[in-house]
């Protein structure tokens, strides 16, 4: 369990330059893609930078930061959440393999394994996101991965993540988990046995919409390595400017989390009051179906939710988001704005109870409460 004072602290030092006389507080951002060496032998060295593809100093301490945040051993940048995804998944996988993903996964995630992994004749099953120890009884020989999500991107099922690192490692098998909802403040996946945690470092820490990043932390070397020379290969880069806009957002992400967090909860809380609402799907209420695994295994909750509204029509569905004044019609969250999406159709295939109406997904911002309920309300009003 982290420590809250201490996080903040580690966030507003590590990955600085050390003081000097007239040193900046953080890194200057070097724009680079040759660089010169004085001797014609220091090209071919490893323990040095090579080329301008390989990173800064300002990826450097990021890297440090996401790598303290996660407790691992070490951690790489990427250009979007996504390719903090798909680079390590390639770093796995091998043709004829089989991997194991949630049936609650983020949209690109299913696409990729859907699409680009099916080319390489590797074979994706969807499983219950409530199944537990009982993955144990869905790995194959030739099984090489499990991807979790927890809570999934729009029910919001808690996984019993022990419970599948356990299955996991019993039998060899990697295992990765998308941690952007928590942004790795209120969930630690690795000292709970998963290898990879992911983060589209997009959202929370960019905070301000207007950057892509991603990065993964792994809880061990070799794994580590591996992704690193496959990132290598794969041309992965990300540019110095953007690594310094996620750095600067890494010093400001603790006390905008916690609004946005309590916010969200508020507003849950509160929507669960009104007879427009079948149900909330947020794992910090108490009637939620995982809520104990949620106070096991977190220490808070985030910024996003969902809502099953009672039975609309479609038309009255995107009346109902349209309508809305404060509440951005787009995807990602994490931002300053609060946002509002129509989650329709929902693409489950192995969900433990399909949902009986329309799904709404809230990202609340940095607006007060009272305005973001206010704007709700009147919306509601619209349609029921």
């Amino acid at each position: 369990m982290k420590n809250k004072t201490e996080l903040a602290t580690k966030f507003a030092h590590l990955g600085r330059p050390p003081a000097g006389l007239g040193t900046s507080v953080s890194h200057p951002v070097t724009r680079a893609s040759t660089l010169l060496f004085e001797k014609a032998e220091d090209l071919y060295r490893n323990d040095i930078r090579g080329y301008g593809r390989h990173g800064t100093a300002v990826h450097d301490a990021l890297a440090e930061l996401f790598t303290e945040l996660e407790g691992g051993v070490g951690a790489l940048l990427y250009p979007s959440g996504v390719a903090a995804l798909t680079g390590p998944i390639l770093s796995i996988v091998k043709p004829g393999d089989h991997i194991l993903l949630t049936d609650s996964a983020y949209g690109p995630t299913r696409s990729f394994c859907q699409t680009f992994l099916k080319r390489m004749n590797i074979e994706t099953t969807f499983y219950n996101p409530r199944v537990g120890a009982g993955i144990a009884e869905l790995i194959k020989e030739n099984t090489s991965l499990i991807l979790l999500e927890s809570p999934g991107s729009l029910t919001f099922e808690i996984q019993d993540i022990p419970a599948i690192a356990q299955a996991a490692k019993a039998r060899g098998i990697t295992t990765l988990i998308d941690n952007t909802w928590s942004a790795g403040i209120t969930l630690s996946p690795l000292p709970m046995g998963i290898n990879i945690s992911i983060h589209a470092a997009t959202k929370y820490f960019g905070g301000h919409s207007d950057v892509m990043y991603g990065a993964a932390v792994f809880a061990d070397r070799a794994r580590y390595k591996k992704a690193q020379q496959t990132a290598k290969q794969l041309g992965n880069a990300s540019s110095p400017d953007d690594a310094y806009q996620i750095l600067r957002g890494f010093r400001s992400v603790l006390p905008r989390f916690r609004q946005q967090e309590a916010t969200a909860l508020a507003l849950a809380k509160w929507l669960m009051t009104r007879d427009e609402v079948q149900q909330v799907l947020h794992p910090a209420v108490t009637d939620h179906p995982d809520h104990e695994l949620w106070k096991r295994d977190f220490t808070g909750s985030g910024c996003l939710f969902s809502v099953v509204l009672q039975p609309l029509t479609d038309a009255d569905v995107l009346k109902f988001i349209d309508n809305l004044n404060l509440f951005g019609i787009g995807y990602s969250y994490g931002g300053f704005e609060s946002l509002a999406i129509h989650c329709d159709p929902q693409l489950r295939r192995n969900c433990a109870a399909p949902l009986r109406g329309p799904l709404v997904r809230f990202a609340c911002g940095l607006e007060a409460m009272s305005d973001l309920k206010s704007d709700i309300e009147q919306s509601l009003a619209t349609v029921f």
